[in-house]
């Protein structure tokens, strides 16, 4: 039996889209850049070119070939430290290619939503994400792959319902 394709794998197989629903306020509070932000926000560029960053490099070549890359996210106001240091960061991700959207927890309370955060690639693969409760990743298994219909049509449904209230980058200011 062939390994499952690597998260970075699962991208460069995308054909069409890969849409990514964020429902925590906090992750990987443990990273040397949040660390760094917290102690002074001016000490991490809010703007950085792909190829100083892994991830924004990867965006960049999928996006680059077409592939669109939306990520919404669902945070409590006020926003925490954490989401306003990935607001901060967003810049990168945009000109990385990657589409954002911002929606308030208060404006979803009538949304039929997954547990985990995900991506779904191409309308046919969710890989749920797994964090420990201070939003490290968990140590018992960080992913969950499914093709299952189901499964895909109710994070397909909650993205573009989540999508279509959502508050484009550009026009989100933290308070």
């Amino acid at each position: 039996m062939a390994a499952e394709p690597t998260f970075e794998e699962l991208f460069r197989q995308t054909k069409r889209s890969a849409v990514h629903l964020e429902m925590r306020d906090g992750y990987m509070r443990s990273d040397q850049d949040f660390v760094s932000w917290s102690e002074d926000p001016r000490s991490v560029q809010r703007l950085r070119p792909p190829e100083t960053r892994p991830w924004l490099s990867l965006m960049k070549e999928i996006t680059s070939r077409g592939v669109e890359v939306r990520r919404a996210r669902i945070f409590s106001e006020p926003m925490s430290d954490y989401l306003r240091y990935e607001h901060h960061l967003t810049p990168s991700n945009i000109a990385a290619g990657e589409i954002v959207r911002w929606l308030p927890r208060r404006r979803t309370s009538d949304l039929a939503l997954p547990g985990n955060d995900f991506w779904l690639f191409d309308d046919s693969l969710v890989l749920f994400l797994h964090f420990t409760g201070d939003g490290e990743l968990s140590p018992e298994g960080d992913e969950e792959r499914s093709s299952a219909p189901e499964v895909v049509q109710l994070c397909r449904t909650a993205f573009e319902a989540v999508w279509e209230r959502a508050v484009p980058h550009e026009e989100y200011r933290p308070f």
